[in-house]
């Protein structure tokens, strides 16, 4: 950090801006009565060097920049891995420390590196699961020239990547470092999925800016999005309660083999059955049985004099 010089011409402004700032805080900290002060808490750059170091692990040459031959891949991997756990750990624990002032009995001081234990026995899942979704980018976008441009380059394969590793965090109780991991991606790629939903293998999303998964969603197998879709939930009626939230299921499930097109918005604890394709800027609210197609009216076409009247129209009451 650096020291402002003594004789700063900022010196009044400062005094008032720490009192006022001190006044917030107290403000805050009066409307939490009841909660414990944060002590530690889970630090987004940090994670950022886990995230990168396990990406390194999982794709040595692609994404980890190793040259050194197969003979020594093993032992990148090895070295890669073993920062990114002892980083993750350090987080998962600071985590854990945060929780701790929400209920009166101790956790396992063991308990974060348990979750890093289960977490490193999923990497192998995760490895063949992003491959899947990598050979299906390429198999839906003619314009990919090649499986290692999609991994490298695209911003949907960067944000399943991404929820792939968050998703086992947040299965194995890290929360909230799971949170952060998923939020990387959307401030990266504009793509933001709740590390929570349930994804299957071969997931395409193309383009991708504007996408929003919500945390109950469920997606099946060889399924494709498009931009601007939003899988998310119907917003209830009146205020969110201040007190402690129920979990429960309220995102839409699609089965496999569907496919949204641009602009679809997709609310509810609704079903998209398999094989059904649902086009652009599309509202839904109920379930779509397999095999369906739902697009909007057509535009309609109008003659040259019928497209004058309206531009006239809607110019005569300012629209």
């Amino acid at each position: 950090m650096t020291a402002l010089p003594l004789s700063s011409p900022f010196t009044a402004e400062i005094s008032q801006t720490v009192s006022a700032l001190n006044a917030a805080r107290s403000a805050w900290r009066e409307r939490q009565a009841g909660r414990h002060a944060v002590a530690r808490f889970p630090s987004p750059t940090v994670l950022s060097e886990a995230v990168e170091h396990l990406s390194a692990a999982l794709f040595p040459a692609r994404l980890g920049g190793f040259r050194g031959g197969v003979a020594r891949e093993d032992d990148f991997v090895a070295e890669r891995l073993g920062g990114a756990f002892a980083l993750l750990g350090q987080e998962i624990d600071a985590e854990f420390d945060y929780w701790q002032r929400e209920t009166d009995q101790p956790f396992d001081p063991d308990q974060a590196q348990t979750i890093v234990r289960l977490f490193a026995a999923t990497l192998p899942e995760i490895r063949a699961a992003i491959d899947a979704d990598v050979e299906a980018a390429f198999v839906g976008d003619p314009a990919a020239r090649s499986v290692d441009e999609i991994l490298i380059s695209y911003p949907g394969a960067l944000a399943i990547r991404y929820h792939r590793i968050a998703h086992e965090l947040h299965a194995l109780g890290a929360v909230i470092v799971a949170r952060i991991v998923s939020e990387f991606a959307n401030a990266r790629t504009g793509i933001d999925i709740h590390p929570g939903a349930t994804i299957g293998p071969s997931f395409f999303i193309d383009h991708g800016t504007g996408v929003v998964i919500g945390e109950t969603a469920i997606i099946g197998r060889n399924v494709r999005l498009y931009q601007h879709v939003t899988l998310g939930a119907r917003s209830p009626l009146g205020l969110a309660p201040a007190g402690p939230r129920t979990r429960h299921a309220r995102h839409p499930i699609l089965e496999d083999d569907v496919i949204v097109y641009a602009g679809a918005t997709i609310l509810g604890r609704v079903t998209i059955g398999r094989g059904s394709t649902i086009g652009g800027n599309v509202w839904l609210l109920d379930d779509v049985p397999a095999h369906s197609l739902i697009v909007q009216p057509g535009a309609i076409r109008l003659k040259e004099d019928q497209a004058h009247q309206l531009g006239a129209r809607l110019a005569e009451h300012g629209a």
